[in-house]
């Protein structure tokens, strides 16, 4: 089908608001993006007509409720190539994901001397679980630097390596910078030397398709409120032979095969092994209808959309006095940056005067924003659902500000 902004705009409700007397610019869909009317109302349909508890009974509702959660996990397993459904846990989001890829596959599998490896551009939430789980087991973190230009410094990956790797951690897409890693290679090197890769996908995902079985990562993670779904479930992918052998993380109904106060507890298979209680089965439902949606635009499609918008809001902003962009010119999603020595929060309170919304501070990266040795950035993030013209916004009230405060 052929791509048009105007047509996918008219599916957000919220982008016809307005902010302060103006239009809604909405610039910081990498924090979280705004839902279509396809995906609030599946999960509003399913709460008025459809809700039941799942896996836990034999009536109507119930079973129906299961048997589209267990499609969503069909739905999400193609999203990302796996080659069952079974290699797919619901957890809150990413972060949930890692922590508990931390305390079941990392408490199981990390010995005293052993070492992890991260880069200084990861989230804080594909670094905090790590330095956790070293100092519990008395294990070494070690990270990969970055180049100037806000890359990996790939050379210095190999020299990370040695008998005593078991992980590395990495970010697919930078949230701050929109680097994309070269996750293949990574893999590939990491596999050598007899080590697991996790790959944190939270910023890769809505800007195109990711195949998991070409990475040949073992882990991958997402969230579904950056993927136009809603908050409060994610997607954990990991290989069925790891995920086999993971013990669980936390206990309680579902994830169980027998109870017992004398003889102990047996425990579900993967994935079910993972998912301890009541899910959150309206918020998975509203997954699938997000996957359904990107997946009918196109993948390709937003892609090619977003590319193009990518590379005109770069040259725009380039005509901009005194602004400081970080990060490569190939990048994906997002654009950091700071106007002169003006702190970044009086940057982005002056740009919601003009009704743009973009991200201030440290975007949960601050080793990175000590490799830029600053203490904040704007962020300005472009969705499939972002126009020229919101471009041109941005950049006339950058300048507008550089006037007002020199």
């Amino acid at each position: 089908m052929t791509f048009s902004v105007q047509r996918v705009r008219e599916d957000f409700p919220v982008l016809a608001r307005e902010v302060n007397g103006l239009p809604l610019a909405y610039l910081d869909s990498a924090a979280s993006a705004q839902k279509p009317n396809q995906v609030i109302d599946a999960e509003s349909e399913f709460y008025r007509h459809g809700y039941a508890a799942v896996h836990r009974g034999i009536h109507t509702l119930s079973a129906e409720a299961t048997e589209r959660m267990e499609d969503v996990r069909v739905k999400a397993a193609a999203f990302l190539n796996a080659r069952t459904p079974e290699e797919l846990v619901f957890v809150r989001g990413t972060t949930e994901g890692i922590n508990l890829v931390a305390n079941s596959w990392g408490e199981s599998q990390i010995q005293p001397g052993d070492n992890i490896i991260i880069s200084a551009m990861e989230h804080h939430a594909n670094i905090v679980p790590w330095q956790m789980l070293c100092a519990r087991k008395g294990a070494e973190l070690r990270v990969i630097p970055l180049t100037a230009e806000g890359t990996l410094e790939f050379s210095a990956l190999p020299g990370l390596f040695d008998d005593k790797t078991r992980l590395v951690a990495i970010t697919h897409v930078s949230n701050v910078l929109g680097t994309e890693n070269p996750v293949a290679e990574i893999v590939a090197l990491a596999h050598q030397h007899g080590a697991k890769v996790l790959v944190d996908g939270a910023q890769a995902v809505m800007h195109h398709a990711v195949d998991v079985q070409a990475l040949d990562c073992d882990f991958y993670l997402f969230s579904a409120h950056k993927l136009y779904g809603p908050t409060g479930i994610g997607v954990l992918y990991a290989k069925e032979a790891i995920l086999a052998d993971m013990p669980p993380w936390e206990g309680g109904g579902s994830m169980i095969a027998t109870v017992s106060l004398s003889e102990g507890t047996t425990f579900a298979k993967a994935p079910w092994r993972f998912e301890a209680g009541t899910p959150n089965t309206g918020g998975i439902i509203a997954l699938g209808a997000a996957l359904d949606y990107v997946s009918h635009l196109g993948l390709d499609n937003i892609h090619e959309y977003e590319t193009a918008l990518m590379a005109y809001a770069l040259k725009e902003l380039a005509s901009v006095p005194d602004l400081l962009i970080y990060g490569p010119q190939q990048r994906l999603g997002v654009i950091a940056f700071n106007l002169g020595q003006h702190h970044a929060y009086d940057v982005g309170s002056f740009l919601d005067n003009y009704g743009i919304a973009v991200r201030t501070g440290h975007h949960c990266a601050m080793p990175l924003m000590q490799h830029y040795q600053v203490p904040a950035m704007c962020r300005a993030s472009l969705a499939m659902y972002n126009t020229h013209e919101e471009v041109d916004r941005l950049v006339t009230g950058l300048k507008r500000i550089h006037q007002l405060l020199g």
